[in-house]
C-alpha cells in the first residue's frame, strides 16, 4: 500500500504539472479568461492531493497498512478525476452542467482528509 500511494501521487503530480503546462501554453490563446481561472483551480487541487497520497504513503510506511489509509487514498484519486478532471472538461468544453460534478469530488476530498485525520488521531503515540 505505502509503495502504491506513493507512486500514485507522484505520477499523478507529474500529470498535474503537465496537465498545467498545456493550460499555460496551449489553452491560454483559445479559452476565456474566466474559464482559464477553472482549469488552473483544477490544476492546484490536482498537485495538493497528488502530495497528499504521497502523505498517505509515507503515513502506510509509518502506521502500517490501514483501512482508514486505503479509504483515504481511493477517496483522493477519486477526488481528483472528479473534482479536478470536471473543471478541466469545463473549462475546455464549456458543457456548464459538468460543474454538478466537481462537488462530488470536493467531497471525495473532505473525507479522504477525514479519513487521514481519523487514522492519525488513532495512533497511541
Amino acid at each position: 500500500m505505502q509503495r502504491r500511494f506513493m507512486a500514485w501521487g507522484a505520477l499523478l503530480a507529474m500529470l498535474s504539472v503537465g496537465i498545467g503546462a498545456f493550460g499555460a501554453h496551449l489553452l491560454k490563446p483559445v479559452i476565456s479568461e474566466d474559464y482559464l481561472k477553472v482549469y488552473e483551480t483544477g490544476v492546484h487541487y490536482h498537485m495538493i492531493h497528488a502530495l497528499g497520497l504521497i502523505l498517505i504513503g509515507l503515513a502506510a510506511g509509518q502506521w502500517g497498512e490501514r483501512s482508514r489509509l486505503r479509504w483515504a487514498g481511493r477517496l483522493l484519486i477519486l477526488g481528483i478525476i472528479l473534482f479536478s478532471g470536471s473543471l478541466y472538461i469545463l473549462s475546455i468544453t464549456g458543457i456548464k452542467v459538468l460543474g454538478a460534478i466537481t462537488p462530488l469530488g470536493g467531497v471525495c476530498f473532505l473525507a479522504g482528509w477525514l479519513c487521514l485525520a481519523l487514522e492519525a488521531l488513532s495512533r497511541k503515540n
